[in-house]
Formats: C-alpha cells, structure tokens, sequence
C-alpha cells in the first residue's frame, strides 16, 4: 500500500535536574484530562436534556391547539403548520452538526444555538401575551397575515434554527464523553444512549402534565414561560459543567472530504483498479491520520479510483484520497437507505401527533374529577418508557451481553429493527381503536369512549420509539467517521424531519386518490367532522406501508457492513502511545546510552542509575 513516512514524537529535554524523557502526550494533554468525560461529565448533559425537552415536547404536542385555537388556522392549516415546523427544526439539525464538526466543538456550538432557542422561546411567550398579536377568526386556512405573520414566522423559524442546532450538537457531546477504543467506555458510551433517552422522558411526562396543563387551562403564555425558563437553566447547567468536559476541537470539513474524494474518483474514471487493494494510497502517520484508519471495503469500488496515485505527482489534496478518506464516504453512503428506510415511521409518529388530537376532542376526557387535556395522554407512553428504560439499561443488556459478546447486547440495526415492528402494530391498533370510537360516537355523541382508549397506541408506539431513536442515534455516532461524527447523529432527526414533512403530502396524496373512488366523491380525511371520515383506513393503510417497508429495512440492514478499523494500524497506534506515554524507565536503552555519553560528568551518575533500574 503507498503509504506516507511516519513520523517520529519522542523528545529529550533537559533541566537543572538531568535530562527527563516526554512525549508529544505530555506535552499536548493536561494531566487532568484522564479526569474528564464519563458519567460525571454526561449529568451535566442530561440536566439539559431533560429541562430543554420539558418545554420542547410539550410545545411539541399541543401548539396544534394553540396554532388552532388562538391563532385561527384550520384544522388542516393547523396540522401542517406544526409538522412543517418540526420538519424544519429536524432538519436544521444538520447545520449544528456541519458546524460542530467543522468550525467550532460541540460545547460552543451548542450554547450558540441554545442562546437563539432561549430568544425564539422569549418571542413567542411575547405573542401569546399580546392580543392584539393574534389575528381575528375569518374562517380560512390561515388567518394570519401583516406583522403578525412576521412575528409568528420568525420566531418559529428561529426556535427551529435554535433547537434544531443543541439536537445536531448535544448528543455527540455527551457521546464523546467516553472512549470507543475503551472497553469499559464502549460498554458505558451504549448506556449514555439510554441514559439520554431516560433524560428526555422525564422531562417530556413534566412537559405534557404540568406545562401542557398550565397552556391549555390557565394562559398560553404562561405555559411558554415556564419552557422559556427551564431551557435557560438547562444551558446555565451545561456551561457550568465545562471544566468536566472532554472537548474535542473540530478537524476538518466533512463536505470537503467527501468533495474531494467524488472529485478525484472523477478524474481518475478511466484508471484500473489494482488487484490488489494494499496498493492504494494511504497514510501511516497516526498525526495525520487523527488517531483511525479504516480498513478497505470492496463496496462502492469504484470510488477506491480517488486512492490511485499517480506516477511522478505529490500526495497532496485534491490529487489522491486515502483509503481512510474514501472508506468514510462508503460509510455514509451504506448509510443512506439506513436512514430512507426509518422515515416511514416517523410519518405514522406525525399522523399520532395530529389526527389523535381530532380524536381526543370527540372522546371523554374525565378522570374521575380531573379533565385531562388531550395534549397530555403522551404521558401514558412516557411513564412507560420511563420505567422500561432503566429495566433494559439493567436487565435486558446484562443478560444480552451473555449471548451475544456485544457491548449494547444487540447490535443497533437490530435494535431499529425491533422499534419498525412495533410501529406496525401501533398504526393497526390505532385502526382498531378508531372503529370503535367512531361506532359509539354515531351511535350515542352524548357517551363516548374514554379518552386513555388512546393510550394502547400510544403506549406500543412509544415504547416503538425506544428501540429505534436510541438505536439511530448510537448506530450513526459509532458508525460515523472521526470528522463527521456531529454531521452523522443529526441523520436520526433528518428521518424525523422527511416523515414530518411527508406527513403533509401524504395526507394530500391519501385525499386526492381516495376522493375518486369513494361514493361520496370525498377523500378519507377531507371533512372537518372527524366522524365522517376514514381515519381508520388511513391508519390501516399507514401499517401495510410500514410493513413493506420493514421489508425493504431487512435487506439494507443485512447488507449493510459495519465500520472496521484496521488492526494493523490499532496496534501500531497502541504501542506508539505505549511507547509515547511510558515513564522514564522505559526509554529507549541505546538512545539513553548515548545521551550519558554525551551528558556533562556531574550528570552522567544520575543516568547511569536510570539505565540500572530500567
């Protein structure tokens, strides 16, 4: 394999006491460092997580009624304001990761971004405040317009922008809180994931209760207040916490990357691959490796044409790619149908958030005494959650490592798998629960079901979203290269943003093909009055798709390989930083035989005694 020349790190350097042996470690690493990262920094994360997503789910869920209610859009203007909103918040979690991974680290980033959330939330708390903000009802699609309409836009736009970009940058922050290369940290790195989805729950079932109570039953702009507070205390925390961070400074473009490695495979088009892939290009310097070098992969083998160098030409950019370099491009391509294949389900998730608040409003809402607003039956799957992930964190896993020598106990493409399963079943008990409310609503209006009927989907859909957020998110991080880590996790909220956004043309699509064929010349989901419509049918129809799509997961998944870094490098970099990191009796005999030579007389006595006891 062409290969750089690898590069020397051990220094000899001299004080008043005899000469000392150091290394580019201990030159470049604070003594403290072994310190940081681990659980201990990763609280400080969770605090954040949990405060930030109190206010965040809670919005989440029921600014429907709020775009509803208080600012007149319709049924269907209100429904695809808030899934074109969240749509847009997952979807700018890209731009946190891109910034992340290239301009500044992931603590930076993340207190930017959650300063611009903290100022959207100010906004729209302002709004909800104000009446002469919220536009009179005129009975159309959306009501608002003027500087109304510019209000409510911008700090949308700017709440997505912010929460969008903490969500790109928090979790790679707290992942990079322990080592990979560690076994221990490995096995640890699998129960922050966990961790971080507990985190969010307990923030979420706060959320959908109190806050989601205090918006529906006292003021809106008192339930935007408490989320606007608790997010700012939540970035107070994680500042705090910085001295316990492992910060890791961002290294070079991932765009640019894979920009060079397409741009050279172009050019090199028309040259033959070698037989053999040892010939290709690649570095052997651990510095300009940055610490990984990713073994070769026969997939996509036309992209190794960027690892072919030229005859008489320098290895310089733009020229030649490392084998490294074009393995992370196949990495995150063997990505792509990963992510296609999980946005299915995130549509039904967007159809639970929209069409299960038409249902809850024609549905008994009492408990006993207590009126439960529609917006807080998600706190029925969060408890479950809540309970379930501390009994997989410390039961499942355990007994799965046995089995499987895995340090998450199973893989995390298996782990999706299990959550798309559980989504079928969701979006068919939903039909189910449909039928019956709608029977017993024609039947008698004045005793319908009770409003927690809603609460089996929801439970089974929730527990779906366990197994397969939490495995995305794990599964994208690990997977990813070095540089594209932050870049990468955002991919789990990318799939959340196209389902929320297909959300929207699937309810069209369903519309405008059913408004053909059914007697009445009307679509599924045309009419206001939900009774009147087939919900349940779309419901059925979401679980076929979702089924055929869980086909189309199982291929990918098999096919695809998971990243391997190559062993020959690991253990060369492992004994270069044995060697590196070594105390002063390690150090190279020859090499301190000459400096005793070299060394004045009255230092010679010390050395020669460091020489004896090495």
């Amino acid at each position: 394999m062409a290969t750089a020349a690898p590069a020397t790190h051990n220094t000899l350097l001299t004080t008043g006491k005899g000469p000392e042996v150091t290394t580019k470690a201990d030159c470049e690493t604070p003594p403290s460092s072994e310190q940081k990262g681990g659980f201990r920094a990763s609280m400080f994360i969770f605090v954040l997580v949990a405060l930030e997503n109190m206010g965040f789910i809670a919005n989440m869920v029921s600014m429907y009624l709020y775009f509803y209610n208080v600012m007149h859009f319709s049924v269907s203007g209100a429904a695809n304001t808030l899934t074109n909103f969240l749509g847009t918040t997952f979807l700018l979690t890209v731009v946190g990761g891109f910034i992340s991974d290239t301009y500044l680290n992931r603590f930076t980033t993340c207190l930017l971004f959650g300063a611009l959330e903290v100022l959207a939330l100010v906004m729209v708390t302002i709004q909800a405040h104000s009446d002469h903000l919220h536009p009179s009802s005129c009975g159309k699609t959306s009501c608002v317009k003027g500087g109304i309409a510019v209000m409510l836009h911008a700090s949308l736009g700017l709440l997505a922008l912010g929460a969008g970009g903490v969500k790109g940058s928090l979790p790679p922050l707290g992942a990079d809180q322990f080592d990979q290369k560690n076994p221990k940290e490995e096995k640890a790195l699998a129960s922050f994931f966990n961790f971080l989805l507990l985190s969010t729950t307990l923030g979420a079932v706060v959320g959908v209760t109190g806050i989601v109570w205090v918006s529906t039953k006292k003021a809106w702009y008192l339930g935007f207040t408490i989320s606007t507070v608790a997010a700012f205390v939540g970035f107070i925390v994680l500042a705090i916490g910085k001295n316990f961070y492992r910060l890791l400074p961002p290294i070079e473009s991932p765009l640019i990357r894979i920009a060079q490695v397409i741009v050279v495979a172009i050019k090199n088009r028309k040259l033959t691959l070698p037989d053999n892939a040892d010939e290709l290009y690649e570095i052997i310097d651990e510095k300009e490796q940055k610490g990984e070098r990713i073994s070769h992969t026969n997939q996509f083998r036309w992209l190794d044409k960027a690892a072919i160098l030229h005859k008489n030409k320098e290895s310089t950019k733009w020229v030649v790619c490392s084998v490294t370099q074009v393995e992370e491009v196949k990495i995150i391509t063997r990505m792509l149908p990963i992510l296609g294949s999980t946005i299915i389900m995130n549509t039904c998730l967007a159809q639970l958030q929209t069409f299960s608040m038409q249902q809850g409003s024609t549905m008994e809402s009492h408990l006993g005494s207590l009126e439960v607003p529609t917006p807080s039956i998600p706190v029925i799957p969060l408890v479950f959650m809540s309970i379930l992930v501390p009994i997989y964190e410390y039961g499942f896993v355990p007994f799965a490592r046995k089995i499987t020598n895995h340090p998450s106990g199973i893989t995390q493409l298996q782990r999706v798998g299990i959550g798309l399963v559980l989504s079928i079943i969701s979006m068919g008990v939903s039909g189910i629960i449909e039928v019956k409310r709608r029977n017993q609503s024609i039947k008698n209006r004045l005793q319908p079901i009770s409003l927690f009927w809603l609460s089996f989907q929801y439970a089974i859909f929730g527990i779906a979203d366990m197994f397969t957020l939490v495995g995305l998110l794990e599964f994208f991080y690990k997977e990813a290269p070095t540089c594209m880590k932050s870049l990468s996790t955002s991919f789990t909220w990318l799939s959340l943003s196209f389902g929320y956004f297909l959300s929207s043309v699937f309810v069209e699509i369903i519309n405008s093909v059913t408004r053909r064929i059914t007697p009445n010349r009307q679509g599924w989901l045309y009419g206001l009055d939900i009774d009147k419509n087939h919900v349940d049918l779309f419901y059925w129809f979401l679980a076929i798709l979702s089924s055929l799509n869980f086909i189309n997961y199982l291929y990918w998944a098999s096919w695809y390989k998971y990243k391997s870094q190559d062993p020959n490098f690991e253990s060369q970099l492992q004994s270069s930083t044995e060697e590196e990191a070594a105390p002063n009796h390690n150090v190279n005999i020859d090499q301190a035989t000459t400096n005793i030579e070299e060394a004045p007389s009255y230092e010679k006595k010390g050395l020669e005694k460091d020489i004896n006891f090495a």
